[in-house]
């Protein structure tokens, strides 16, 4: 298949390329700086200049691929701030490209979050396909909204669905939460976690999510919802006593008052216990996840060269 990837130049998306290109798809990657372009073309990929803020240039290579995977976000917008401003581009591109996919059975995959599902029990794939009030005040709303309307294209004739993932999609060069928690331990010269620290946080190795879309863009089921979960959860404590041991700091509890101050924008996720199972996924689509857990990966080594 020719299949259009925006955020092919990102963390997941640069895993995705080779995945797909490893199997015979040909890959057109939305490239929004002559770096990422260069990142592409070496990596084997068409190049397609642009962003989200273009939904005409997206709906047109949409039209002319066989398929979708829609991994792009402004984060760099939404974390300065415009959360909002970010989330309305997301909804604009996925009009744009559901549009032109209309009547196809071509399928549209979206990336989406999990992090307002549930919160003190595992979550699942069916979770989340009503917006409740609690869960529209979350800033995960926006784009839990923008999922529901990528399921409903299954409706105008694309076999699209919504692939969710965890706050943590690990691996070597990983620039995430994780490496933002080293970071911050370094930094205050302690591994905070909130409380006892048994809040758990679902986890995936990054080259296990690249396999998922693949395996998402070539058969996932009109109106799915996919989890990409390897570790259901890891409880926050773990993490900090592994970033601890290899940082040279001690493992300690942070008092809630003091989260906001030691964990900076992180502050509102590092207390929540928001497991989530990919049970329903596995079934679907036959995903074995085969890479190192969370915490194995941290003992590795690589996130604290």
């Amino acid at each position: 298949m020719r299949i259009f990837v925006t955020g092919a130049s990102g963390w997941i998306g640069s895993a995705v390329v080779p995945e797909l290109l490893g199997v015979g798809h040909e890959v057109v990657g939305l490239a929004r700086s002559e770096a990422a372009a260069q990142r592409l073309e070496e990596a084997g990929a068409i190049v397609q200049r642009g962003d989200l803020d273009d939904p005409e240039g997206l709906a047109d290579a949409a039209a002319h691929s066989e398929g979708v995977v829609h991994l792009a976000f402004q984060h760099d917008v939404a974390f300065g701030g415009g959360f909002a401003a970010a989330g309305a581009a997301d909804r604009r591109a996925v009009e744009a490209m559901g549009a032109a996919l209309a009547q196809s059975d071509r399928p549209f995959v979206l990336a989406s979050g999990m992090m307002g599902l549930a919160s003190g029990r595992v979550s699942t794939e069916d979770d989340g396909l009503v917006l409740s009030a609690e869960a529209r005040t979350h800033p995960a709303a926006v784009r839990a909204a923008t999922a529901l309307l990528a399921l409903s294209l299954a409706g105008t004739g694309v076999r699209s669905s919504v692939l969710r993932f965890p706050p943590t999609v690990h691996g070597e060069g990983d620039n995430g939460f994780v490496a933002t928690l080293v970071g911050i331990a370094r930094q205050r010269g302690v591994a905070g976690y909130v409380g006892d620290g048994a809040n758990r946080w679902p986890a995936v190795h990054r080259l296990d999510a690249a396999r998922l879309v693949r395996l998402a863009v070539e058969s996932a089921p009109s109106g799915s919802v996919l989890h990409a979960v390897a570790d259901e959860g890891v409880a926050f404590r773990e993490i900090a006593e592994v970033i601890g041991r290899h940082a040279g700091v001690p493992a300690t509890s942070v008092a809630p008052a003091d989260v906001a101050g030691h964990f900076g924008f992180l502050g509102r996720m590092v207390a929540l216990d928001v497991p989530a199972s990919a049970a329903i996924t596995r079934g679907l689509l036959g995903w074995v996840p085969s890479g190192p857990s969370l915490l194995e990966d941290l003992e590795r080594d690589h996130y604290f060269r």
